[in-house]
């Protein structure tokens, strides 16, 4: 049988040479696009992915056999990384576990995992300097089975009229779904615990300002025509797609920064490994700011209280 694979080629990544095995292997199969095509796509947006990734633990979603293929959920970094590559160590006590996980601080990072058959990139929400402190919290704007995308945006504009109340700068992106996430740049001050209870008092009180959000618990109670605000995302080791990183639908989106002005209107198809270079090149990082805008959750926390007061339960960390 005929060797299906191409000649290695080396690509120039900040003054570091990463070798590209395979680079022809094609991990998209509807548009044809290989490994060599996300490597490029990556570079083409490194400030931004960097940025979204750099100094926190990092899953790797590997596919290497391609998105038509398995994929792999990998913690540790491969084995054979190059001397220059970053780890954090990590403890799942859950599981009596320890891993040495990816932490990115610069291009060449990211362009090795994908030479590692890396697609996508699932950073925490915190960092190695306090991984047990998150400086991030996420709203996951999750439609249900039945939900339109309309929907998911018409919630995503209750959750901003909430954060302006509260004098928080938020920083939305498509998932590279279905949905969309908002970012908000904490201080490293509360343990995940805390942070999951200020995402649930968030999401109640959106909920509480419009019928096509839920904060059910239990799948099998919710309203799937509903969007679900997923304050689970908070929880420790929980992670979702970087923005930047691609994602392995058959169309090769990204999860994709936006302006508010343009949520609204925005289809998450129309950000693409094709058309997010260019974007990128015309508009630059529109997370570029995120750690200049710092919120402090204790107006959350208050409203967590209240909430537990009156008797509302937190639900438990897994689903």
């Amino acid at each position: 049988m005929a060797s299906t694979s191409s000649p290695a080629t080396e690509v120039e990544v900040g003054g570091r040479t990463v070798r590209i095995s395979n680079p022809d292997r094609v991990y998209f199969p509807d548009l044809g696009l290989s490994k060599l095509d996300l490597v490029e796509y990556y570079r083409s947006v490194g400030d931004g992915i960097v940025n979204a990734l750099r100094e926190r633990p990092c899953m790797m979603h590997r596919f290497p056999d391609g998105t038509a293929g398995e994929r792999v959920h990998q913690k540790r970094l491969p084995r054979g990384a190059p001397d220059w590559m970053e780890t954090v160590h990590i403890t799942f006590p859950r599981w009596n576990r320890t891993a040495d996980e990816l932490c990115v601080t610069e291009l060449a990072h990211v362009v090795w995992a994908v030479q590692m058959s890396t697609v996508e990139f699932h950073p925490w929400n915190s960092r190695r300097g306090h991984v047990e402190q998150p400086d991030e919290w996420r709203i996951d704007l999750d439609p249900g089975d039945e939900c339109d995308f309309p929907t998911v945006r018409r919630v995503c504009g209750v959750a901003h009229e909430v954060l302006d109340e509260l004098g928080a700068v938020g920083w939305p992106k498509t998932t590279g779904s279905k949905g969309i996430h908002v970012y908000v740049r904490i201080p490293a001050e509360h343990g995940f615990a805390d942070v999951r209870r200020a995402a649930l008092a968030f999401a109640r009180e959106v909920e509480r300002r419009t019928d096509e959000a839920t904060t059910t618990w239990w799948r099998k109670d919710r309203d799937p025509r509903k969007v679900f605000v997923d304050f689970n995302q908070n929880a420790r080791d929980h992670t979702i797609a970087a923005a930047y990183s691609v994602r392995a639908t058959p169309d090769a989106r990204v999860s994709a920064p936006l302006t508010w002005d343009e949520v609204p209107g925005c289809d998450p198809a129309d950000f693409t490994v094709l058309t997010m270079p260019q974007r990128y090149a015309d508009l630059g990082d529109l997370h570029a700011g995120i750690d200049d805008a710092v919120f402090d959750i204790a107006p959350l926390l208050e409203w967590a209280e209240r909430d537990e007061a009156e008797g509302q339960e937190t639900p438990p960390e897994e689903d």
